[in-house]
């Protein structure tokens, strides 16, 4: 009963109804929209919504007034905060009084009073009607920004990086009627647009056929911004100064190798000087014996299951037991520090079977790998991903049509990804070049342990392919083979081979991508701007 007071059906019929009576109330001749200015809507937490935050910074690079609405919550990227045009508008979260009430009267409620903070921030706090409007598939924004487009005369831009139908049968599953519901709310509001973005040519070609959408139509992939790069040693070594405190746990301490601040990190150290009368700077420099690092971006919900990460590490630990003192053939294997980043309902439960394996007694517990949750800072989060070794994407998409912004974060950051396959992964994770793939928990257990970090199974000619990813860390002649793929030389020969949206397309920056694919967009009824729309 709550779930259906509290899922697509009851928001959709409220928002029908206030569509309806805002329009009758306000039904004259339509305004002419302030040129060069746009509205951005995310019906959430502003700072955790990276491709709407991206698109905020390209319009107001580009000049555009530029209105960022949504929720309050994690810090936005520092470049919101600086550039000129940008207008970070935050909605007001439902009043505490509602918290006390029973859940039967608080759910209309609350739906009530985010349809009303939506259409007064977009038709009242919003100066002047924008050009454009730009907004995710959801509900009810989707329809209140029909309403509003229509209304002040905008154009609507659809940017289809997710589908909320998909996301709903996460927890009710595909037949249930509010997950129908849903499907048909975005289907009947989501049709005609003046633009759909499409995250992937997957979800373009299903939907332009499935859905018969209206308007003009691209493919704008996601793409780390331009500061996401390979961190140097005096980057990763400032980054891992300000996360000593969250590494001196007592668990942590007896595993990683001892520091001493501010010369020295657990994964980074100043190295000395050559001699009293040398004029060289001491620099830091990565630590031979560091353990290797990994890092895993989740959002701790039921479409990244957690669980096979937990089971591949299990196997690692008992690999590496295997081959102490060069037992089991293949060389010692080093320690593992895995770090996952995010917030989500089932982090708790998942870090507490974390502590059970790492602290079990008798002996069982682990001694080659550890594993830590930490929430970064935006400023810090591409550092960590570029000081890191290897990446892990347990993302498995609802719907079979997005990728993972993640992963995209991670290459970015010249970082090679192990990633959970699904049908479209293949736009992004190239098996073999710029990470590896698997299907199921048994596979990357397998991955971890035994077999496919031998990269023999990709390079069967090659005598350093018979070496896991992590074998003769930090130097492994497997895990470098990866990571070069990021480099210069790799990305011209792609572009060689494969043109304009080839396999190398995850290395452009967002910006690169977004003039290439946005400007032609939103340029084009602009005078003297004559371009042909694909």
């Amino acid at each position: 009963m709550s779930d259906s007071l509290h899922g697509p059906l009851p928001q959709l019929l409220a928002t029908l109804l206030f569509v309806y009576v805002v329009w009758r109330l306000l039904r004259h001749d339509r305004p002419q929209p302030m040129l060069r200015s746009v509205a951005i809507v995310v019906l959430g937490d502003v700072g955790r919504s990276p491709r709407m935050m991206y698109h905020a910074e390209s319009f107001a690079k580009h000049g555009f007034e530029t209105h960022l609405i949504g929720y309050r919550g994690s810090k936005p990227i520092p470049s919101l905060l600086s550039l000129p045009h940008i207008h970070l508008t935050y909605l007001s979260s439902p009043p505490r009084l509602l918290t006390r009430l029973p859940f039967l009267l608080s759910a209309p409620l609350r739906i009530t009073h985010q349809i009303i903070t939506l259409l007064h921030t977009l038709l009242l706090r919003v100066p002047h009607a924008p050009e454009f409007i730009l907004n995710p598939p959801s509900i009810p924004t989707l329809a209140l920004a029909q309403l509003v487009a229509r209304w002040r005369g905008s154009k609507l831009i659809v940017d289809w990086h997710n589908l909320g139908y998909s996301i709903l049968a996460l927890r009710l599953g595909a037949r249930h009627p509010l997950v129908r519901a849903a499907k048909v709310f975005e289907a009947a509001f989501g049709r005609a647009a003046y633009a759909h973005l499409f995250v992937t040519r997957a979800m373009h070609d299903y939907l332009a056929e499935e859905w018969q959408l209206v308007g003009h139509k691209a493919v704008l992939h996601d793409r780390p911004p331009a500061h996401f790069h390979r961190a140097s040693e005096s980057e990763s070594h400032e980054l891992f100064l300000r996360l000593l405190p969250a590494l001196s746990t007592p668990s942590l301490l007896s595993f990683l190798p001892p520091s001493t601040p501010p010369y020295s990190t657990p994964f980074t150290h100043v190295t000395p000087t050559p001699s009293p009368s040398s004029p060289t700077l001491n620099m830091p420099a990565r630590r031979a014996d560091r353990p290797a690092l990994l890092v895993s971006s989740t959002s701790w919900t039921p479409d990244e299951d957690f669980s096979v990460l937990l089971g591949a590490l299990g196997g690692y630990e008992r690999r590496a037991r295997a081959r102490e003192g060069g037992g089991g053939g293949g060389g010692a294997l080093p320690k593992v520090l895995v770090v996952v980043t995010g917030k989500g309902p089932l982090r708790d439960r998942y870090m507490r079977e974390v502590a059970r394996l790492q602290d079990a007694e008798g002996g069982e517990g682990w001694r080659y790998v550890r594993c830590v949750s930490l929430w970064l800072e935006a400023e810090d989060y591409p550092v960590l991903l570029g000081s890191a070794d290897l990446g892990v994407s347990l993302h498995a998409s609802s719907s079979a049509l997005d990728l993972p912004m993640k992963i995209v974060d991670m290459f970015g950051c010249g970082l090679p990804v192990c990633a959970l396959d699904f049908a479209c992964l293949h736009e992004l994770v190239k098996d073999g070049v710029n990470g590896l793939v698997f299907k199921d928990a048994q596979q990357l257990a397998s991955q971890l342990e035994v077999r496919c970090l031998f990269f023999f199974l990709i390079y069967p000619s090659d005598p350093d392919a018979r070496q896991t990813l992590l074998t003769a860390f930090p130097s492994s002649p497997a895990l470098a083979r990866l990571a070069q793929s990021f480099s210069h030389t790799q990305l011209h020969r792609d572009r060689a081979l494969t043109g304009a949206e080839g396999a190398h397309w995850e290395w452009d920056t967002w910006t690169e991508n977004w003039d290439r694919v946005m400007m032609p967009l939103i340029l084009r009824d602009v005078d003297g701007f004559n371009t042909e729309w694909t």
